[in-house]
């Protein structure tokens, strides 16, 4: 066991969930995909989405999927636009 699989083993534990309905690779995934193709701090506010979506009822593979390919499609640069509006 890694030390992540014991992380999601005990915080799963702490707030009651099953650690084997836990989709880490998809969400570990798409963290990447949105901090690479987007910008950083967006991976963890897309893997709360993800949580917020598969709780409503999504799929979480299907979700993940919708997610990191918008991610993938975002237009380069957008984030440093809306940083700085003047640019």
């Amino acid at each position: 066991m890694t030390v992540l699989d014991d992380w999601v083993t005990a915080a799963c534990a702490e707030v009651g969930l099953d650690p084997a309905e836990v989709p880490v690779s998809a969400v570990l995934d798409l963290a990447r995909d949105v901090a690479h193709q987007v910008v950083r701090p967006g991976a963890p506010v897309s893997a709360y989405l993800l949580g917020l979506a598969v709780g409503r009822g999504a799929d979480p593979a299907d979700a993940a999927a919708r997610l990191s390919a918008l991610a993938a499609d975002w237009p380069v640069g957008l984030d440093a636009e809306l940083a700085d509006p003047t640019s």
